[in-house]
């Protein structure tokens, strides 16, 4: 009943603008902090900007997925946009699931290469795009990570003083560390299964969402998130990445900012009740499957 009378607005928006959904079934997929988005029928998303800035970054998303999109072979959302109000927008939902790493636990070795030569294909693609088209399209650059000092200071009352040496000497060596020998590029930044729609009937990747996090950032950071699914995958990603580019990646530099990820989101959401807990798990089993290697 409460999801019900939660919905009643955004499906009015939404009948209105397609009153041939009128008779179609309705579920509020999530709550997230920047937007409300419901699903109708299986088939369409529809998203809700909360405020001024998320509309912005909604905006923003589909000007870049314009130029993405003829210029990778993954698939990708094709977001239309609707001025209301309310604001809105819409996609075709692309099936499949969250590739979570239970998921690829249980996949044969020939779908893990296939699956990473996907991925490395997307991501050669997406590096291959003109810097100044992408900034046109709007894109600038990434959300950067909490300030070295800050990280430990925010972390230091939750963080297990067995952890505190390892933590400080790797927040050493990423501030050590030189410039990325392949500089800056366009990219996701977000690889992550969470943004993948995978199909388990098929064990294959149907396509790649939410692309707000996008932008120019050091082209090894691209290969830290799929550390979230697996480290096999993120080490057969960057070898079929360097068969297609010829560029060389640094596996340490890239375990190295795994570590730090993990360390800035706990700085950041230390103090929140919900995921504070949740960023403190990810850290120390990063930390555990590290140091068991």
């Amino acid at each position: 009943m409460a999801q019900t009378s939660e919905l009643q607005p955004f499906r009015e928006a939404i009948v209105c603008t397609y009153p041939e959904l009128s008779a179609a079934q309705f579920r509020l997929q999530n709550t997230g902090w920047d937007s409300i988005a419901v699903e109708v029928d299986d088939r369409l998303i529809f998203r809700f900007p909360r405020h001024e800035t998320a509309k912005k970054a909604l905006e923003r998303e589909t000007s870049l997925l314009r130029v993405i999109r003829p210029a990778v072979t993954m698939r990708v959302p094709e977001p239309v946009l609707h001025a209301g109000p309310p604001f809105f927008s819409c996609h075709v939902k692309i099936e499949g699931e969250h590739l979570v790493p239970d998921v690829y636990a249980g996949l044969s070795d020939s779908d893990r290469e296939t699956l990473a030569a996907d991925l490395a294909q997307f991501y050669a693609e997406l590096h291959a795009l003109n810097a100044e088209q992408m900034r046109a399209a709007g894109a600038g650059p990434i959300r950067a990570w909490v300030e070295p000092e800050e990280m430990l200071r925010r972390i230091w009352p939750i963080l297990p003083a067995e952890y505190r040496t390892e933590i400080e000497r790797t927040v050493m060596s990423w501030q050590e560390l030189p410039p990325d020998p392949h500089g800056e590029t366009y990219g996701f930044f977000d690889g992550h299964g969470w943004n993948m729609a995978f199909d388990r009937a098929r064990n294959k990747l149907n396509g790649i969402y939410d692309f707000g996090d996008s932008g120019f950032g050091s082209l090894h950071q691209e290969f830290i998130y799929s550390n979230f699914i697996s480290r096999d995958l993120t080490i057969r990603i960057c070898r079929a990445y360097e068969r297609l580019t010829n560029r060389n990646l640094d596996r340490e530099r890239i375990e190295l900012m795994s570590t730090v990820l993990r360390i800035s989101e706990l700085a950041e959401l230390h103090d929140d009740p919900r995921h504070g807990k949740n960023m403190l798990g990810y850290l120390l089993g990063w930390l555990e499957s590290r140091n068991s290697i």
